[in-house]
């Protein structure tokens, strides 16, 4: 089983016990406002998105892992690897994502993950570059993007959610681990 630990946090695959804990931070607009069409997400949703992340593990060898603290073991949120199929500049490219609970914002927690989550995918996966899709206004995601070392690479638009969104990028040259 694949699991990343840092100095706080656990990053790990999903077990039955985290629907709930997650289907409640998907219910937070504030949270989804930033992620998708902006709408909340239901129990059965985030059954769903459980089940779509484990299914991309056993197929791609990465995916979105639960993110836990390591002092509480309580679940913070998700971080990890997919592969978008929108908007087109990025489709079936490797994407870095995350979402957290609002009482985890602007803690660290997010850049901490991110960067882990980069490291294991450009030098445990093998991964040559990695991208991320952030809507313009997500001044939050923007800032650990930038922590990350990824580079703006130029806009898009979302058809799918009809978003305009900044593709930003990262290869292993450019990486610091």
């Amino acid at each position: 089983m694949t699991e990343i630990r840092t100095p706080r946090l656990l990053l790990r695959r999903w077990q039955d016990d985290d629907l709930v804990p997650l289907s409640e931070i998907h219910a937070d607009p504030t949270v989804m406002q930033w992620i998708g069409d902006g709408t909340p997400r239901s129990l059965e949703q985030t059954a769903e998105d459980i089940e779509a992340w484990e299914e991309e593990w056993d197929e791609e060898g990465f995916g979105i892992f639960a993110v836990e603290l390591l002092g509480s073991g309580e679940l913070a949120g998700a971080v990890g690897l997919y592969v978008p199929d929108s908007p087109a500049v990025v489709a079936g490219q490797v994407a870095i994502a995350w979402r957290l609970a609002r009482v985890f914002w602007g803690q660290g927690y997010a850049s901490e993950a991110a960067h882990a989550t980069l490291e294991f995918a450009l030098q445990d996966r093998g991964i040559d570059r990695i991208v991320a899709v952030c809507r313009t206004a997500d001044t939050g995601s923007l800032n650990v993007l930038d922590k990350l070392g990824m580079h703006a690479e130029g806009g898009a638009q979302d058809l799918v959610h009809g978003n305009d969104v900044q593709v930003y990028g990262i290869d292993l040259t450019e990486f610091e681990g």
